[in-house]
């Protein structure tokens, strides 16, 4: 087997960069108080139980966080939550990216206001993902609202634009029998 040049880490950024996420902030409560970041790297892994994941850099205050409390919420941002987005993705100290915004403790983990979504969890297990902590969280609590959600491609934010219908065969493929 020919060895395989090594995968240049702008490349692989730039390419997964091209896959449309979600906009997420996940919360937690640490022994000073509510910690936050925003994330894409989430997503569901299970209905039976209600499982989510979520990947944490090594270095991410949330992570520590989360470790201290065992419980996190993921906040689904609504389109006009932007500002809220670049926030929670500085390096503000972790008490400032909460002043001045509206949130609240919701099954012991902080919610923002004005989430498009959201899900309370309590953490069931992290697992090494090489730069990464992979958490797995069980779903205790969820709520949603009406709203657009906020997207990220290719480096940015973006609002998703009005869709057309999918044809009625693509429905129903995935309504199912």
């Amino acid at each position: 087997m020919a060895a395989r040049a090594p995968i240049d880490e702008r490349e692989f950024r730039d390419v997964c960069g091209r896959f449309v996420t979600g906009v997420s902030v996940v919360t937690s409560f640490g022994p000073e108080g509510p910690s936050g970041m925003t994330a894409n790297a989430v997503t569901s892994l299970s209905l039976e139980p209600p499982l989510m994941i979520v990947c944490f850099d090594l270095t991410a205050r949330t992570l520590a966080a989360v470790e201290h409390s065992r419980r996190l919420a993921i906040q689904f941002l609504a389109h006009d939550q932007e500002e809220v987005a670049g926030r929670f993705a500085s390096k503000l100290r972790e008490a400032e990216k909460f002043e001045g915004l509206d949130w609240s403790d919701r099954n012991g983990v902080p919610v923002i206001t004005g989430s498009l979504a959201g899900l309370a969890c309590e953490l069931r297990k992290l697992v090494p993902g090489g730069d990464h902590q992979i958490a797995i969280a069980e779903v205790v609590d969820l709520w949603n609202a009406d709203g657009d959600p906020l997207v990220f491609f290719e480096g940015a934010y973006w609002a998703l634009s009005e869709r057309e219908a999918a044809p009625p065969e693509v429905d129903e493929a995935l309504e199912g029998p």
